[in-house]
Formats: C-alpha cells, structure tokens, sequence
C-alpha cells in the first residue's frame, strides 16, 4: 500500500469550520526515494524499499553507499519497505506528501514513549488504593496475589507484573489527514501517534 516515512515535529491545534478547537500532531513526511525494487524473480515478494533523511557519507558504510548508489541518491538515516505500492514506480523516483489528500484515512506506526520501570498501576492499569481497613499497612499499589501455593506451585507465564513499561512498536489505525503542505513536506493529522517529538513515523494509507 502507498506511504511515507516521516518524523514526528510535535502537537498543536486547529479550529474546524465549526469552532471546535481540534488537536493535532505535525508530521514531516517524505521526500523519499525509491532505494531498491523487491521483485518475486529475484526476492520472493513485492514491495518498495524507501529512504528518508540524508547521511553523510563518513557516517556510512561502504556496503550502504554502493546501495544507495545503484539509486543514483545519497545514504539514508531510515529505510522502510512498503508493500502493494504500485508498478508506475522506478528505482530513484522520489515519493512525497503529494500521496496524500486531506480526509484521508491512514495508518501511523511509531515506538511509544520510554517509561522505564513501571509498577502495575501505571502500566496495567491496576485499581491501586483500596480500603485501608483490616490493618492494611504498605500494600496500595502492589499486584496482590499473583499464584497459589499448592496449585499450581508457579506462576503462569503472561501474568500482569511489574517492568519496563512503554518503548514498543505501536500502530493507531485510521487517522485522519487534516490538512497536507506540500510546499514544507508536511501533513497534519487528528490527534495524537506514538513516540516523543522527532521520532520516526510510518505513515501507510
């Protein structure tokens, strides 16, 4: 399916022709070149490799130049593939926001916001304070029982616990395009995506 490869500038607000104040995120999408052609002869399946961001050659390896060479462009800082993109497209083309339209529906994948550690509350969701009767001391926000003693003897795999709690890949499905700016490469969406400002976005309609 057509996308971009953006980067995430940061949140603001706009006012529909109703009054509404609308949040909405800035996202920096594209240009992006066409760095390789998957074909089934030769990989096994379709798809478009895209490249986002110049590199410096001294930042590149030379495996990475000759890639990017054979596309007559400069390294790249993030490479994605997308799939079902279309025949019309050639090695080198350069793909930008023009494949969006406002009102457009897409998908945004990005990787959530770090939160290191987490107890069970901030990262499951946990009901936390309960009566503090009974002689209930220092257990406010601990998971309680998490396995039996005689059956089963362990405790199961999957159970809510403590952990490293944000930093995974995340997809919102569905998300409106406000407003697209050719002219600055960037596209205005509704609401929020995934990750801190100036993270990598994959946007796919």
């Amino acid at each position: 399916m057509p996308g971009l490869i953006g980067k995430k500038i940061g949140m603001t607000s706009v006012f529909s022709v109703e009054g509404k104040n609308i949040p909405c995120t800035v996202i920096e999408a594209g240009p992006c070149a066409v760095s390789q052609i998957r074909t089934i002869e030769k990989d096994g399946y379709e798809a478009i490799q895209l490249g986002f961001l110049d590199k410096k050659e001294k930042h590149a390896t030379k495996p990475e130049i000759g890639h990017f060479k054979k596309a007559g462009t400069a390294p790249k800082k993030k490479v994605v593939e997308f799939d079902s993109f279309g025949s019309d497209v050639k090695l080198g083309d350069i793909i930008t926001v023009d494949v969006l339209e406002a009102s457009d529906l897409i998908d945004i994948t990005g990787y959530s916001k770090g939160k290191g550690f987490q107890g069970v509350v901030r990262r499951h969701g946990f009901g936390g304070v309960g009566e503090s009767t009974h002689g209930q001391h220092n257990r406010l926000r601990a998971p309680g029982s998490v396995g039996a003693s005689s059956y089963p003897s362990r405790v199961f795999k999957g159970m809510r616990m403590a952990g490293r709690h944000g930093g995974i890949k995340v997809t919102v499905q569905n998300i409106e395009v406000l407003k697209v700016i050719p002219e600055n490469n960037l596209v205005i969406v509704k609401g929020s995506v995934p990750g801190p400002n100036g993270s990598y976005l994959i946007l796919e309609k």
